[in-house]
């Protein structure tokens, strides 16, 4: 097995290795979970890591305590926030998509919707360009994201992304009980 340091350093961290990434290296590490991957789930199982798969991606989970589900799920409501942005941004928003925070700052000032929900991702951001740059920051530094061009800052979707549109797609809200017709 080769880069388990490397690929532990990344997702511990909460990170992800995607198999569209430009990053050379990160490539080498997907290619390498991809040919041996049984062997890197007993190796970092053996340390409380538990080596998962998704469409394109791979990230750590671990057993959570009570006190570690109830902050994941308020980290969950923020990326639900940031979904629903994005995809009002633009519907096709997904793993290969291309844009640059310009993009999303211009149709900020556009959007009558998109303005209303952008000024509610960040209380203490109060002009577009902060907001559009404080989102970027976040997908990147999730590893949901990735420059793809450094001259015009173009930005690449990851697979990783997936991740997240499938967390929020398992989410059930129930109404139990509120229609039912008493007897």
């Amino acid at each position: 097995m080769k880069y388990t340091e490397e690929i532990f350093n990344i997702l511990s961290k909460g990170g992800f290795i995607s198999a569209n990434s430009n990053n050379v290296r990160v490539k080498h590490y997907y290619d390498a979970l991809e040919e041996d991957y049984e062997s890197y789930c007993e190796y970092y199982k053996g340390i409380g890591f538990f080596l998962q798969a998704g469409n394109g991606y791979y990230f750590f989970a671990r057993q959570e305590t009570k006190v570690d589900l109830e902050r994941k799920l308020e980290a969950a409501y923020k990326w639900i926030d940031y979904l629903y942005f994005l995809k009002t941004f633009n519907t096709t928003f997904g793993p290969g998509f291309l844009f640059r925070s310009a993009d999303i700052e211009i149709q900020i000032g556009c959007d009558l919707e998109l303005k209303e929900k952008a000024t509610k991702l960040f209380y203490d951001k109060k002009k577009y360009p902060e907001i559009a740059e404080k989102l970027v920051n976040e997908l990147e530094k999730a590893g949901l994201i990735e420059l793809e061009n450094e001259i015009d800052k173009t930005y690449k979707v990851l697979t990783a992304f997936h991740y997240m549109e499938e967390l929020i797609d398992c989410i059930t809200i129930t109404e139990e009980g509120q229609y039912e017709i008493p007897e």
